[in-house]
């Protein structure tokens, strides 16, 4: 194995010379929402852009997953909002995201109970207690909703996660596959997760991004627990997604193994959306995929109208590409080759 090539002077790095305009950003180091983050972001593509112009004019797409459907639209809505911005933004991508709680999280007992197209994690005693807690969920989240403010949002996260969400994680079983059980210890299930943490916390790589934090972490549990207590999980972000609809085109795509966010859910909130294309987007047919390279069995499908698009991918988790790398690298391809707009 070659030796590591040299990192670059930090002199000459992109984060070393902030441009003549830079946005403001938040004032506080301890962001904890996703709106104030969003500012943050856009300060730091500006100032990306700016350091790099070449790169300005070239199409950007923001793609993400899990927390992403909290993100990516708060973020895409931040980056439109100003006129003079230098990023050219093209599409949003969201796979198995979390956006509109409220519609979201009645799916949770379907998916756990044997409706989602895979066989039952619970028992009927815990299917029965889910049905029966979710009038209260429901209730709380859109209390939440309606003052977005942080003691009901939170109050909202407490009941909801632990009536919902919590029979599931008691099974052991992967709350981001129904298929496997929960691996390792972090929690997060996947043992490949530390590949990457490895990885990135080498000095060397550490230098060569120019990174000022000493250390990488998969999944920050402080700051986790910064935007869970400000009310951040439950806030009704899906509200932001006809703005953006009237500007760039949005693909929402779920692994249908996923129970956290599952297809079933994020079939939902699409269809549930409203703004000046639903009608015609709940109308649309729902179409087979079929792989351009050959093959013959389906794996996904699609639905699609007036720029917002659905895609189940078949035998897939949370982290589709992980499952199905080459399914889901033919649905980035068709998307950003204009497919389903």
């Amino acid at each position: 194995m070659a030796a590591p090539a040299a990192a670059p002077s930090p002199a000459s790095s992109w984060n070393s010379a902030p441009p003549k305009s830079t946005p403001a950003s938040s004032p506080s180091g301890n962001v904890d929402n996703t709106v104030a983050a969003g500012k943050d972001v856009y300060a730091l593509l500006s100032l990306f852009f700016s350091q790099f112009p070449e790169y300005a004019s070239q199409d950007f797409h923001i793609a993400g997953e899990s927390y992403a459907g909290h993100y990516i639209p708060i973020f895409a809505t931040e980056i439109l909002a100003h006129e003079d911005r230098n990023i050219n933004l093209k599409s949003l991508l969201i796979g198995n995201g979390l956006t509109d709680p409220l519609t979201q999280y009645r799916y949770y007992r379907p998916m756990a109970c044997g409706e989602g197209g895979y066989p039952a994690v619970l028992n009927e005693t815990d299917c029965k207690a889910m049905d029966d807690a979710l009038p209260r969920c429901q209730q709380l989240i859109q209390a939440c909703y309606n003052t977005q403010v942080s003691l009901p949002c939170l109050t909202a996260t407490a009941y909801c996660n632990n009536a919902l969400i919590g029979p599931y994680q008691k099974t052991g079983r992967n709350v981001y596959d129904v298929r496997k059980p929960c691996e390792g210890s972090s929690g997060l299930c996947y043992d490949e997760l530390e590949y990457s943490t490895k990885f990135l916390n080498q000095r060397f790589v550490m230098e060569a991004l120019g990174a000022e934090v000493q250390e990488y972490k998969s999944c920050n549990t402080a700051i986790n627990l910064r935007f869970v207590t400000a009310g951040d999980w439950m806030k009704p972000v899906q509200r932001t997604v006809p703005g953006l609809l009237s500007q760039i085109p949005v693909l929402i795509y779920a692994g249908d193994a996923d129970f956290i966010c599952n297809w079933l859910g994020n079939r939902a909130w699409t269809e549930k959306l409203e703004w000046p294309g639903q009608d015609d987007f709940n109308a649309a047919p729902t179409q087979s995929l079929v792989s351009a390279q050959g093959y013959d069995m389906p794996f996904g499908k699609a639905k699609w109208a007036q720029g917002l698009a659905f895609v189940q991918i078949f035998q897939a988790g949370h982290m589709a590409p992980y499952d199905q790398p080459e399914a889901s690298l033919e649905v980035l391809n068709r998307w950003l080759a204009g497919e389903w707009r």
